[in-house]
């Protein structure tokens, strides 16, 4: 009897191992196969996810899981409680393990968004609100609210870096503007600290605004610090600026594309053709070199400058070689051309 007994115990015990080395191998095997993913998809762990709710939402995109595997490698594997909020991209391959390393591993999708040189308020809030991947909580808000939503006291022209950030899908408007304004200040509080002697300037903000001038004047790195010098030295001997983009600014939608004589002589608070100085704002975005120009502006004798129609300007110290310049490059092929100053 005893020994029947000994033999139906060890046939027992056998089995039992056999069986455990078999379920032991089936899920060791199993956290390594694919999930059953047909196509990549982007999985969102919400905040505050755990870990059995996010199987079941693999579940529903995914192949039929086997979810006791599933959760018996989150606690085996100690990730389970790790789990960082996000939008994490998923290929065909995913494995119940690679999903659990990715899900804890913070490096959510990220996206890029680009602050353009010398574009405008109006623009810049047209692309957020056309970027599938950003919330646009600015939508619907009158100036005066959207100030208050980005905590800034000046008007928003000008006050957030030309430059390209990531973030995350679904992020809000407000927040990336708030980054871009904080990188402005950071930029424009430095360049300000190390800025030339005998600027015209009354303030940092002044040489923002001076700063969106060049950048609508020029693409060109190389001729930025020129003309500045050029701008710089028409103030100091309190001449107009005479800047058609400033013009253009100020004649807003009204603008069709060509400068006339009456709108060079239209009284607006951004005409420089009428005003004796610097536009109340900034009239466009800028990157760090615009505003390196503008408190670093190249010393020289020129005064006028004139589109040469590649990309480039030519720079004069008088009006007469100024007018020349202008007969030479501008006004032989478009009548309808004013050049700047």
């Amino acid at each position: 009897m005893l020994k029947k007994f000994i033999v139906v115990s060890v046939v027992l015990i056998t089995l039992v191992i056999v069986a455990g080395l078999w379920v032991w191998n089936d899920y060791k095997a199993y956290i390594n196969q694919p999930v059953g993913l047909t196509e990549k998809i982007e999985f969102e762990v919400k905040k505050g996810s755990n870990f059995n709710g996010l199987v079941k939402q693999l579940n529903e995109v995914s192949g039929p899981l086997n979810e006791h595997y599933f959760k018996l490698y989150g606690r085996q594997s100690g990730l389970a409680g790790k789990i960082k909020a996000g939008i994490y991209e998923l290929d065909i391959d995913t494995t119940p393990a690679s999903f659990l390393a990715a899900i804890t591993s913070g490096r959510s999708i990220s996206y890029q968004f680009t602050i353009i040189e010398g574009s405008t308020f109006k623009e810049l809030r047209a692309r957020l609100n056309d970027n599938p991947h950003i919330v646009d909580d600015l939508k619907g808000l009158n100036l005066d609210q959207i100030k208050a939503k980005l905590s800034i006291s000046e008007h928003p022209e000008g006050m957030f870096l030309a430059e390209t950030y990531s973030f995350d899908k679904n992020s809000a408007a407000s927040t990336l503007l708030k980054r871009a304004n904080k990188m402005l200040i950071e930029a424009l509080d430095s360049a300000w600290e190390g800025k030339d002697a005998a600027l015209p300037y009354k303030s940092a903000y002044e040489a923002l605004i001076m700063a969106s001038i060049v950048e609508k004047e020029t693409a060109r790195p190389d001729e930025r610090p020129v003309i500045a010098g050029v701008f710089v030295r028409r103030l100091n001997k309190r001449m107009r600026l005479q800047t058609d983009p400033t013009v253009i600014y100020g004649m807003g939608d009204s603008y069709k594309g060509n400068i006339r004589r009456s709108d060079l002589r239209k009284p607006t608070p951004y005409n420089t053709y009428v005003i004796p100085a610097l536009p109340p704002t900034p009239i466009a975005m800028v990157g760090r070199e615009a505003i390196e120009a503008s408190v670093h502006p190249k010393e020289g004798k020129a005064l006028y400058f004139v589109a040469k129609g590649d990309g480039s300007h030519y720079f004069s110290a008088t009006l007469k070689e100024h007018n020349n310049a202008v007969r030479k490059y501008q006004l032989n092929r478009r009548k309808d051309y004013r050049s700047s100053p």
